[in-house]
């Protein structure tokens, strides 16, 4: 099903008798039940003012129409989202609504915030097909529930987005990257936590470990007005000079086709086995990566963020044992993701809030059945 408007797709979710797949442009390979319900026919930007950095969308509208708009006016959208299709093999479109109901947020999150954190308000229909609004057009504190940030991450699970009201930022006049080369990974961490701790605005901050044949690579990721720029890179270097430490700068154009790379986790597309995505806390990163037992690793937030890739079927979860984060399995088998699930199983307490939500919001149990309540019944 394909509703061309909000009212049928409502209709849709209201009448339906069997489970529904809710998909955007079915570009993460997520494991779905039931009839296929798309939010492809919901599309096109419904109003955009560029002075006061306010874009209002469709939630089929392909996050690729979204940039080309902003590039118009010299903005973008800051959290610089992941395209999953080549790590995946997908094809489609990423959409505004697949972006924000997955959370969707890139190397940028260090420093500007998350895809949540621009959301301003939605416009989704619930498991009863009731229409719900929530949030506005501007940046403002309310009272009541935010929904907004509710739906943030619900992949779907809470409510079908049918609209997304977004901040957007400018566009900065250029870019560089320092790069520190042969670090391990304890001491990229160290380095990266200096430079994200300094007054210098490190915009990006990722650590290449066991991915590039010629080395580990650090980068640090600078951005704003070319002298501010310059100024800032040279003081990033003296922060991180250390003997026999070698430093190299990589220039705008080249910083931005690095910083996709790190977004898109191209380093590990056209290698085999599974690929996970690891939340932790940046210091604790060195020592999971030498317990995941991994093919190859790379740290993105710092060290916050770390994204594995292990043999075919294998348990990453259980390589780390219990740690403060998650461990996301992105990249597998149909087999592998009905043995281990795609999400890390939450704590019992979490596990049943998580479940009293869903039933309020969705007490049919129709929207993307199981995709996050296997992990409650896990530790039930």
């Amino acid at each position: 099903m394909t509703p061309k408007t909000e009212a049928e797709l409502a209709e849709a979710v209201r009448s339906s008798k069997t489970p529904l797949a809710v998909v955007g442009g079915g570009t993460r390979g997520l494991a779905l039940q039931g009839t296929v319900l798309s939010t492809g026919g919901l599309s096109g930007i419904s109003l955009y003012e560029p002075g006061a950095l306010t874009l209002v969308a469709q939630a089929g509208t392909p996050i690729e129409e979204i940039n080309a708009a902003l590039a118009q006016e010299n903005q973008r959208l800051a959290f610089e989202p992941m395209d999953h299709r080549a790590l995946l093999g997908t094809t489609g479109a990423p959409t505004l609504g697949g972006v924000i109901a997955a959370n969707i947020s890139g190397p940028r999150r260090i420093q500007a915030g998350a895809a949540r954190d621009f959301a301003l308000g939605v416009r989704f229909v619930d498991g009863e097909g009731r229409i719900v609004k929530n949030g506005g057009r501007v940046m403002k504190n309310v009272t009541g529930y935010d929904l907004v940030k509710l739906m943030c991450g619900s992949f779907g699970t809470l409510g079908v987005l049918t609209e997304v009201a977004l901040k957007v930022l400018p566009i900065p006049e250029t870019q560089a990257t320092l790069m520190l080369r042969n670090l391990d990974d304890a001491d990229a961490v160290t380095a990266m936590a200096a430079a994200l701790g300094s007054p210098f605005e490190v915009s990006g901050a990722a650590h290449c470990a066991k991915v590039h044949k010629d080395g580990p690579v650090t980068c640090l990721r600078v951005e704003g007005f070319e002298a501010s720029v310059t100024y800032r890179i040279e003081r990033l270097k003296t922060l991180l000079s250390a003997p026999g430490r070698e430093m190299t700068v990589a220039n705008a154009e080249m910083s931005d086709w690095l910083w996709q790379s790190v977004r898109d986790v191209e380093m590990m597309t056209d290698l085999d086995g599974d690929v996970w995505r690891v939340s932790c806390k940046p210091s604790d990163a060195p020592a999971l990566a030498q317990k995941s037992r991994a093919s190859g690793w790379y740290f993105d937030w710092g060290g916050g963020l770390m994204w594995v890739r292990v043999s075919e079927g294998a348990d990453l979860r259980a390589a780390l044992g219990a740690f403060d984060g998650h461990a996301t399995l992105v990249r597998a088998s149909a087999a592998t993701r009905a043995k281990l699930g795609s999400f890390h199983p939450e704590a019992r307490g979490v596990a049943v809030l998580s479940e009293g939500l869903r039933r309020k919001f969705d007490p049919r149990g129709i929207l993307n059945t199981g995709l996050m309540r296997q992990n409650m019944e896990e530790t039930a």
